[in-house]
C-alpha cells in the first residue's frame, strides 16, 4: 500500500522544499555497530552473518518511517514497507544487484535471500533489478574497515533512495564491531531520524535472535 503525504500540512514542508533544490541533497554518516552478540548468534545457529545484519538493518529501516518515504515529482510517497536491493559479490571479483523482499521473520527472509544470492552469483553482468522505488540500496565491503564512504552518483538522475553500506568486522578486547555508512536524502529526513534508525539497528543486533 502507498499513501501520499500532504506536503502542505507536513511539518517538514520547508525542509523538503529547501533541500530538494540541491544538486547533492544526500547527507551521510559512518558509525560502528557492535555485532558481538549477532555474530555469536549466527555461529550458534549456522546463519549467514551477511544475511543476518542485512535483515536487521532492513527491519530497522522499516520501523523508521522516513526510510519509507520516496519522492515522485512534486509528491512524497509513503510506502507500507521497503525491500532490500544489495550488491552480491561473485567469486571472480565482480558483483551483481540482487532483490530481496522484506519479511516479518528472519527465517523466511533468509530462505528467500539464499535463493536470490545463488541466482545472482550464477548470472553474468550487473543485472539491475527492476524493483521500483521502495527499496534500500545496500552494499557490503567486507575487506575494508572504513571510516568514511562516498557513492558514485549520476546527478542528472533524481535519486532519493537510502544507501546503506557495511564494512569489515574487527575485534578489539573481545568486542566485535563493524563500520556502517548511511546516506539519505535530506529533504526526507534529518540526523534525528538517522539516529533513530541506528539505535533500532543496534537494538536488533543485540538481541538473542531475530
Amino acid at each position: 500500500m502507498i499513501k501520499t503525504i500532504d506536503i502542505n500540512t507536513w511539518p517538514r514542508k520547508d525542509h523538503f522544499n529547501f533541500f530538494r533544490q540541491f544538486e547533492e541533497p544526500f547527507f551521510g554518516v559512518c558509525i560502528n555497530i557492535n555485532c558481538t552478540r549477532a555474530y555469536e548468534t549466527c555461529k550458534q545457529n549456522g546463519y549467514s552473518f551477511f544475511l543476518y545484519y542485512l535483515y536487521a538493518s532492513l527491519k530497522a529501516a522499516n520501523s523508521t518511517e522516513p526510510f519509507r518515504y520516496r519522492i515522485a515529482g512534486d509528491k512524497i510517497l509513503h510506502y507500507e514497507s521497503v525491500n532490500a536491493s544489495p550488491t552480491i559479490n561473485r567469486p571472480d571479483g565482480t558483483f551483481g544487484f540482487g532483490y530481496m523482499d522484506y519479511k516479518e521473520s528472519f527465517s523466511e527472509f533468509m530462505n528467500m535471500a539464499e535463493i536470490e544470492i545463488e541466482k545472482v552469483r550464477n548470472s553474468p553482468g550487473l543485472v539491475p533489478a527492476i524493483t521500483g522505488e521502495n527499496v534500500i540500496h545496500y552494499s557490503s565491503i567486507p575487506w575494508i574497515n572504513f571510516t568514511s564512504l562516498s557513492h558514485a552518483r549520476s546527478f542528472s538522475f533524481k535519486d532519493c533512495i537510502p544507501k546503506i553500506s557495511f564494512g569489515k568486522m574487527t575485534e578489539n578486547n573481545g568486542i566485535k564491531s563493524m563500520p556502517v555508512s548511511v546516506h539519505v536524502h535530506h529533504g526526507l529526513m534529518d540526523g534525528y531520524h538517522v539516529g533513530q534508525f541506528i539505535d533500532r539497528f543496534q537494538e536488533l543486533m543485540n538481541e538473542d535472535d531475530l
